[in-house]
C-alpha cells in the first residue's frame, strides 16, 4: 500500500487537502509536517495543524527553520505590518513572499520520503493562489516532481489535489466531506481569533460567506455574520 506525507500549515487549503485525500484517495497520508520559520502566526499554525493531524489520526512533526527568518524581510516574519485592504494582489503577494518557501518545504518532505519510504508528498496548491504565487502552479508541481527523480532514491510524486479549485470550491468540498473547518488557521497575524483584515483572512471569510458557512465565521473570527 502506498503512503504519503503532507505539508500542513493549518490553513484552509492544507486542511482540505488532508481531508479530501483521506476520504477520496489511496494516498494513505501518515505524516504531517508543519514548519516554524519565525512567522507571526507560527504558534497558532502549529496548534491547529496538530488538532487536524489528531482528528485524522496521523503523525505530526514540527520542523524549525529559524535561519529562514534571518534572510527575509517578508511581513510574515518582520516588524512590517501585514498587508490589509487597499493593496492589489501583486503588491500584497510581494509583501508576504518567503524566499523559495514551498520548494524548501517540499525538499525537506522529500528527505522524509527517502528515509521512510513515502511515495507521495501532498500540499495545498490551488488555482486562486497560483494566479500570484508561482509555487502554487501546475508547472511548479510537475517541475519539483521531475527533480525528485534524480535528487531522491524513492522518487516521490508531488500531489496537489486542489490545484484546479478556488477558495469557494475548496470550502464547498470541506462542507461536502465534513472536514472540520474549526481547525483552520489561515490568518497571517498572531492572536486567538483570525484578524479578519489580512488578505488570507479576507479570502477565507468571503469563501465562507459564499457557502453560507456563517457558523464558522463566528468560530474562526469571533463574528456573527448572520
Amino acid at each position: 500500500m502506498s503512503k504519503s506525507v503532507i505539508l500542513l500549515s493549518g490553513g484552509l487549503d492544507s486542511l482540505v487537502t488532508l481531508g479530501y485525500s483521506k476520504r477520496h484517495t489511496d494516498y494513505n497520508v501518515e505524516l504531517a509536517l508543519t514548519f516554524d520559520y519565525g512567522q507571526k502566526s507560527a504558534e497558532a499554525e502549529i496548534e491547529y495543524s496538530g488538532k487536524a493531524a489528531e482528528y485524522y489520526d496521523i503523525k505530526h512533526k514540527t520542523i524549525n527553520l529559524d535561519w529562514l527568518k534571518e534572510i527575509t524581510q517578508t511581513a510574515l516574519v518582520s516588524e512590517k505590518n501585514i498587508p490589509e485592504t487597499g493593496l492589489n494582489t501583486n503588491e500584497s503577494a510581494a509583501l508576504v513572499w518567503v524566499p523559495n518557501r514551498n520548494a524548501l518545504f517540499l525538499n525537506i518532505a522529500a528527505a522524509f520520503c527517502d528515509s521512510y519510504g513515502y511515495e507521495y508528498i501532498l500540499y495545498g496548491a490551488n488555482k486562486e493562489e497560483g494566479e500570484t504565487f508561482p509555487d502554487n502552479t501546475e508547472l511548479f508541481r510537475a517541475s519539483v516532481t521531475e527533480v525528485f527523480k534524480t535528487s531522491t532514491l524513492v522518487h516521490p510524486q508531488v500531489i496537489a489535489p486542489l490545484i484546479n479549485y478556488n477558495k469557494d470550491d475548496i470550502v464547498k468540498i470541506a462542507v461536502r466531506d465534513n472536514i472540520p473547518l474549526e481547525y483552520v488557521r489561515s490568518c497571517y497575524n498572531s492572536g486567538d481569533k483570525h484578524c479578519g483584515k489580512c488578505e488570507s483572512c479576507r479570502h477565507l471569510k468571503q469563501a465562507l460567506i459564499n457557502n453560507n458557512c456563517y457558523n464558522y465565521i463566528n468560530i474562526l473570527f469571533g463574528e456573527n455574520e448572520n
